[in-house]
């Protein structure tokens, strides 16, 4: 098991180097074959996992004297978590084949070496991350997917996508600040830095370490105060912003917050208490923000914040005790990356085809692209909660603790009154753009539609069925 970890995390970065030596045309193979071969051993340790009974492993990789610096962990939530990145960067490699080609009616360009091996180092950076045992190992690959994020989002090198990606880097690079933070009071309290001392601590220090993680999952997961950098990220190429803002970069925030609540045992109330009153804030703003929107991705974006403030929501209540929103929370992470990767690839499937990903000129594509208004509908409903698609099994739950632990804090009632109302909002904001964009008399845009690339073709396939399946699979994995 120790050696395939590390294969999940290495590979990719040997893909990485591999595409800047080989042709051109060369590359975007080289990043298929090794996302796949990361995505193989994704399912290897899986499958190792629950083949020697389904017990958490803590795997020792890297020691200075008799102090931890990485090592694996080895669980029900790695195993999982590391599925869903990892495979999603694959269906975001192959989804580029198509996209990043001169075929592309918005963005007509051959995907360069450079963008394939960036891919490639950040699916390598998030195996890394989603497995780490240690927070420096966590903090390693925190400051790397950063790296990438500026990259990627700088792609297309206008001054807009510089100006973008440099804020991209600098806000997260502060939230790191939190994680510096964590690390110090914990090694200086317990010695180590392995996530599970965080159970030993005082209240105090334990306070001050969870607070730290919580600050930097804020900015890497784009909350209030540190959301700006994520919307104007959308300059990105579409498959980036798939990968970077709804399946990978956003949920390291989200996952270290949960890795940090699995590993301290009881945790002070101030800490679900200040995540909760975030979270709310958050929704709140995100929503508000999104109705204006126009741009098919800027709307997203917006969408991704209010819907990762409803997986802190569910965290900070599993902070304040309840076993039923921690699990839910991390089942919304694994069924969020599936509906709104979807939604980005459409997105992204509109502006290839269409030319546009403007919500207004675009109508009637269910007319004359089914599967793109297909997928529309099964990403709308299933981020808005609709049964039987994954998002209402992780909101019905989430919705479920919250109002078993109001017994406990009557203040959670109103809160959660709020996040009903907003996921019936979304829904109806959805579906009002459902009708006007999917439905009707073909737009000039869609009249002339261009045939989608089997490849972008098959991802979209995939990702509406997960949009279905996800949450059984959560639900049987988390058992």
């Amino acid at each position: 098991m120790e050696m395939i970890g590390l294969f999940t995390i290495l590979v990719p970065f040997l893909g990485a180097i591999l595409t800047l030596f080989v042709p051109k045309q060369s590359a975007k193979w080289v990043c298929q074959l090794f996302a796949a071969l990361a995505t193989a051993g994704t399912w290897a340790i899986a499958y190792q996992f629950f083949a020697h009974g389904g017990e958490a492993q803590s795997i020792e990789l890297v020691k200075v004297a008799n102090t931890l610096i990485f090592g694996l962990t080895i669980d029900k939530v790695s195993t999982l978590i590391l599925v869903a990145v990892v495979g999603l960067g694959l269906i975001v490699a192959v989804y580029s084949l198509g996209y990043m080609s001169k075929g592309n009616k918005e963005h007509p360009h051959e995907g360069d070496p450079r963008y394939y091996a960036f891919l490639l180092i950040f699916i390598g950076a998030m195996a890394g991350l989603v497995q780490s045992s240690t927070i420096l190992g966590q903090l390693l690959f925190f400051e790397i997917t950063g790296a990438c994020s500026w990259s990627l989002i700088s792609y297309y090198q206008t001054p807009v996508a510089f100006r973008a990606a440099l804020k991209a880097l600098l806000v997260t690079h502060i939230a790191s600040l939190g994680l510096f933070l964590a690390a110090a009071v914990l090694f200086v309290n317990a010695g180590t830095f392995e996530l599970t001392a965080i159970a030993t601590l005082s209240a105090s220090a334990k306070t001050i370490v969870l607070l730290g993680i919580l600050f930097a999952a804020w900015g890497k997961s784009a909350q209030l105060p540190m959301h700006m950098w994520l919307p104007d990220a959308m300059n990105a190429p579409t498959p980036v912003s798939a990968y970077l803002h709804a399946a990978s970069m956003v949920k390291v925030g989200v996952y270290i917050f949960a890795r940090g609540i699995l590993s301290a045992g009881e945790v002070p109330e101030i800490v679900g208490v200040v995540g909760i009153i975030g979270a709310m804030i958050t929704m709140i703003y995100g929503f508000m923000m999104y109705l204006p929107q126009k741009d098919m991705k800027r709307l997203l974006a917006y969408s991704t914040i209010a819907q990762l403030a409803y997986i802190f929501l569910a965290l900070s209540m599993g902070a304040l005790g309840s076993h039923l929103a921690l699990e839910s929370g991390v089942t919304y992470i694994f069924n969020h990356a599936f509906a709104k990767s979807l939604f980005f690839l459409v997105a992204g499937a509109l502006s290839y085809a269409c030319g546009t990903r403007m919500l207004p000129e675009l109508k009637g594509i269910i007319t004359k692209a089914p599967l793109l208004g297909v997928g529309f509908c099964v990403a709308a409903m299933a981020i808005s909660g609709v049964p039987p698609f994954n998002g209402f099994f992780s909101k019905f739950p989430l919705l479920q603790a919250g109002f078993q632990l109001s017994e406990q804090y009557w203040w959670l009632t109103p809160v959660l009154i709020l996040a009903l109302i907003e996921s019936v909002a979304t829904f109806g904001w959805l579906l009002y753009w459902f009708g006007k964009s999917v439905i009707g008399e073909p737009s000039p845009a869609v009249n002339n539609v261009s045939p989608l690339p089997v490849s972008m073709k098959l991802t979209l396939i995939v990702l509406i069925v997960m949009s279905l399946a996800s949450s059984v699979i959560a639900s049987a994995w988390l058992g």
